[in-house]
C-alpha cells in the first residue's frame, strides 16, 4: 500500500472518530502501536482535528472575551504540537532512508515529506466538512452546489497531493532526492525569543 494511500485512510478515519463525540476535549483513542507511522498520523490528524474546531468556536462573536483568549492560548500551544508532529514523521523517514546513498545529482525538495503529509491532513478535514456543507439538508441548493464546485477541487487537489508524496518517498528510496530537514524554531511562544515576553521579564 502507498504511503498517500495509509495516510488518507488513517485520516479519514480519525476524523470519522472525532466526530463520534464532536467534543475538542475528548480524548483520542489512537489503535496503532506507539513509534509506527500509523501512531504519528493519527495523532497527527487528532491534533489537526481539534484544532479546526477550536478555530470554529474561538470565532464566535459573542463569545466572553476571556472564552476567547484562553482558546488562542490552547491554539497557539496546538500549533507547536502540530510542528513537533510534523517534524516527528520527517525523524521517521529520515530514519526509513537512512542507508540510501543519494546520487550525484540527487536534488532537495521545496518541502520535507512531512510537511506535504501536514497539507494532505489538512485537506482531509477541508474534504470532510464540505461535503458536510453539500449534505446540508437546511442549506439551499445554491449552497449545496457552490460547496460540491468546491469539493471537486478539493478532491482534485488530494488526488495530486497524494501522487507527489508518493513520487517524492520514491525519489528520496532510489537517491534521485535527498531529505534535508530544517526544525521550525517557532519563537511566538518561547519567552526567550518573543519580543513582548521577554520585555516584561525585564521591567
Amino acid at each position: 500500500m502507498s504511503t498517500s494511500k495509509i495516510c488518507n485512510d488513517i485520516f479519514d478515519q480519525c476524523i470519522q472518530d472525532y466526530h463520534v463525540a464532536d467534543n475538542v476535549d475528548a480524548d483520542a483513542n489512537d489503535p496503532y502501536t506507539t513509534g509506527s507511522l500509523e501512531h504519528l498520523l493519527y495523532h497527527k490528524n487528532w491534533v489537526d482535528t481539534v484544532q479546526w474546531h477550536l478555530e470554529d468556536i474561538v470565532r464566535n462573536p459573542s463569545i466572553d472575551a476571556n472564552a476567547g483568549l484562553a482558546l488562542k492560548r490552547r491554539i497557539d500551544a496546538s500549533n507547536q504540537v502540530r510542528t513537533d508532529m510534523v517534524e516527528y514523521i520527517d525523524s521517521y523517514f529520515l530514519d526509513q532512508y537512512k542507508d540510501v546513498q543519494p546520487n550525484a545529482d540527487a536534488t532537495i525538495n521545496t518541502e520535507s515529506p512531512a510537511w506535504a503529509i501536514d497539507r494532505l491532513s489538512i485537506l482531509a478535514l477541508k474534504i470532510f466538512h464540505m461535503q458536510a456543507e453539500v449534505n446540508r439538508e437546511d442549506a439551499s441548493e445554491e449552497h449545496k452546489k457552490a460547496c460540491a464546485v468546491k469539493l471537486a477541487v478539493l478532491l482534485e487537489q488530494k488526488a495530486d497531493l497524494s501522487t507527489a508524496i508518493d513520487d517524492l518517498l520514491s525519489d528520496i528510496a532510489s537517491g534521485k532526492k535527498y531529505m534535508k530537514v530544517y526544525k521550525q524554531m517557532k519563537m511566538y511562544n518561547d519567552p526567550k525569543l518573543n519580543p513582548i515576553l521577554y520585555q516584561q521579564q525585564t521591567n
